[in-house]
């Protein structure tokens, strides 16, 4: 998920430099929200891990 995320982040700065603002808000949007979903994902993985026996 953080793979997609990242991925979404250099098109969004790809899109934005070569002058797509529409596409480079939509694509950064969802690389904020795909990074946030792995964050949440990423936490409860901690809590809800493996525990010593």
């Amino acid at each position: 998920m953080l793979n997609w995320s990242v991925t979404f982040l250099v098109v969004a700065l790809i899109a934005g430099v070569l002058g797509f603002g529409g596409i480079a808000g939509t694509a950064a949007s969802i690389a904020k929200i795909l990074f946030m979903v792995f964050l949440v994902m990423f936490v409860v993985s901690l809590f809800t891990g493996r525990r010593a026996a």
